[in-house]
């Protein structure tokens, strides 16, 4: 079986991809989620035909509803990549709620810090120290794993609480807005804000995110520091016994990730909010998990796999505007439609 049928060793936790016959268990899935979530929305009340015309037209109805889909996938997508490329590894990072708060606070504080007038390069600026910052949070993460041998769940999970309650620090202080109603930072300026194309809604965070995944794509499988890190997510003492650095392949896959993260934390600052909102990255990272999983830990495969959530979501919201339905059961109808997927698509190795 060749590498690109079977997924990495999830190490420890033992996950395995089933990829035969992929698509036809993703759309069988699909469709039964489908079902389970027309029963729900009849049980409360409302026509599940009708329910289902609005989560369409919700998200594809317009072209400002499309724009809404690509900017909502433009984190999962940055992050999802980010994180399948570790689990490739065998690195289990689910520090991506973190990594996206640290890229805030990155963007957020080189704007503000900026000499001058804002400009595009006030932007570029922006995005780089975002992306440097969500690094510096998984490196975090990184050098107490290696160093002390704590768990890198453990360790990720653990910052992602910390990262939040960072924001909400410095929201109250150097980076927030004085009397504003809620924890925010004074608004971006217009010159900062990511290009939007023409006529449509929706922001570059998404030709960034998919020339990212593109761009890892080819980092996997055509040099030899993919080459390492497929060796590594297979198995640790052969890697080790072929020369490779475990330690190298941990560094770089999870600095690469947190770059990602952070980067999407500085689009969502500069591309949808214009400023730093308390909790904005609350979420994402849980979700960039399930992005991965669904992209077969293909960072190209991740494209597809962001955008089918980023529809999910929007449908589901325009779904609960336009007709009713509880938030409670648009989270349910979204929680078992992943579900049934990941069911359809990991097992234990």
């Amino acid at each position: 079986m060749s590498d690109s049928a079977v997924s990495p060793r999830a190490s420890r936790y033992g996950l395995r991809l089933r990829t035969d016959g992929i698509f036809l268990r993703i759309l069988a899935a699909i469709g039964l989620s489908m079902v389970c979530a027309a029963l729900l929305v009849a049980v409360a009340g409302h026509n599940p035909l009708t329910a289902f015309q609005a989560m369409v037209m919700g998200a594809l109805g317009s072209p400002y509803q499309i724009g809404v889909v690509l900017n909502r996938t433009s984190p999962y997508l940055l992050a999802g990549a980010g994180v399948a490329l570790c689990f490739r590894a065998g690195v289990i990072n689910i520090g991506a709620d973190g990594q996206i708060a640290l890229g805030g606070i990155g963007a957020t504080a080189t704007v503000l810090a900026w000499p001058g007038p804002p400009t595009a390069i006030t932007a570029i600026a922006a995005l780089i120290g975002a992306a440097l910052c969500g690094a510096l949070w998984s490196g975090i993460a990184t050098a107490i794993n290696l160093g002390r041998r704590v768990n890198e769940v453990l360790v990720t999970l653990l910052l992602n609480f910390v990262a939040l309650l960072l924001v909400q620090l410095l929201l109250s202080g150097p980076l927030g807005q004085r009397g504003a109603g809620f924890l925010q930072s004074p608004p971006m300026p217009r010159a900062v804000w990511l290009w939007r194309v023409p006529g449509f809604y929706f922001h570059s965070g998404i030709l960034i995110g998919v020339i990212a995944a593109i761009t890892l794509s080819v980092l996997l499988w055509k040099t030899p520091f993919g080459f390492a890190v497929r060796v590594t997510g297979r198995s640790r003492p052969a890697a080790a016994y072929a020369g490779f650095s475990v330690a190298g392949v941990t560094w770089g896959v999870m600095l690469t990730a947190g770059a990602l993260a952070g980067l999407g934390g500085g689009v969502e600052v500069l591309g949808l909010h214009h400023r730093l909102i308390e909790g904005f990255s609350t979420g994402f990272g849980f979700k960039a998990v399930t992005v991965a999983l669904l992209g077969a830990l293909e960072p190209a495969a991740v494209i597809p796999a962001a955008l089918f959530v980023g529809l999910l979501e929007t449908g589901a919201l325009a779904m609960q505007r336009q007709i009713g339905v509880p938030s409670a059961l648009v989270v349910v109808i979204e929680g078992i439609t992943m579900l049934f997927i990941l069911t359809a698509t990991v097992r234990r190795a």
